[in-house]
């Protein structure tokens, strides 16, 4: 996972910003993508990200830019990738066999339509592939936390409408805090823990909600889209990688 740090783009993207269409130079953000590639020594394959639930599997002839916001792959030396800026990465792997998955989780893709969102995308990547969610790892990277997130009541709908035990509707309700006329704050790596374990994940890392993986408040470390974009003229991406090495 990147941070803001160590590249070469001038503010309000300083310095290391990912995104081609966050109002930097492309020149700056190949650059700054290829110290990431040196550094991992690896390529990878960077996705068009469109909030939406769409996986494909990726190889070396995988092109740029496809439509999608998770990918997996079974092949050594190539890079699965999702950037984010208050967005969620989630990055799953299998401890035994060669499978390693990204997603990219804003409340849209976490909620999905009628509960099939990108977790849900995970798990059925990882059945394809005849594995268990139950055995895989899972591990949340930073993202706006749950005293930075505000949301209205068409989000907290967008979790609720399809679940039909109140104990699960108490539970998901445990993660937005109203804040009064219609707003809340959401805990989005705590809709991203629920939705896991409901879909089978057990071993889940990283992100706990606490203030240091919040993206917003976390001004010196990480790129904020909801904290910079209007402030600032403009937000950085960051990006993580996961891949198999052997």
């Amino acid at each position: 996972m990147t941070t803001r740090q160590g590249g070469v783009s001038p503010q309000p993207w300083d310095s290391l910003n990912l995104g081609l269409f966050s109002g930097d130079s492309s020149e700056n953000v190949l650059n700054n993508r290829g110290l990431v590639q040196s550094a991992m020594g690896v390529p990878a394959v960077y996705l068009r990200q469109v909030h939406g639930v769409k996986g494909l599997g990726i190889d070396h002839q995988t092109p740029p830019g496809l439509e999608a916001d998770v990918a997996w792959t079974t092949h050594n030396g190539v890079a699965c990738c999702v950037m984010a800026a208050d967005c969620l990465p989630i990055l799953v792997c299998h401890p035994k066999f060669k499978w390693v998955a990204a997603a990219h989780a804003g409340w849209r893709g976490l909620a999905g339509l009628a509960g099939q969102g990108v977790v849900e995308t995970l798990s059925e990547g990882a059945k394809e592939q005849g594995l268990r969610a139950a055995d895989c790892i899972a591990w949340l990277g930073p993202c706006i936390g749950p005293t930075a997130f505000e949301v209205g009541e068409d989000v907290v709908q967008a979790f609720l409408t399809h679940l039909n035990s109140p104990k699960e509707k108490k539970a998901l309700e445990n993660l937005f805090v109203a804040k009064g006329h219609g707003k809340y704050w959401a805990d989005l790596a705590g809709l991203a823990r629920w939705r896991l374990k409901a879909a089978g994940f057990e071993v889940i890392c990283g992100n706990d909600s606490s203030l240091s993986w919040c993206t917003y408040r976390q001004e010196t470390q990480y790129h904020s889209h909801r904290r910079d974009a209007l402030l600032k003229g403009g937000a950085g991406r960051m990006a993580a990688y996961i891949w198999i090495t052997a």
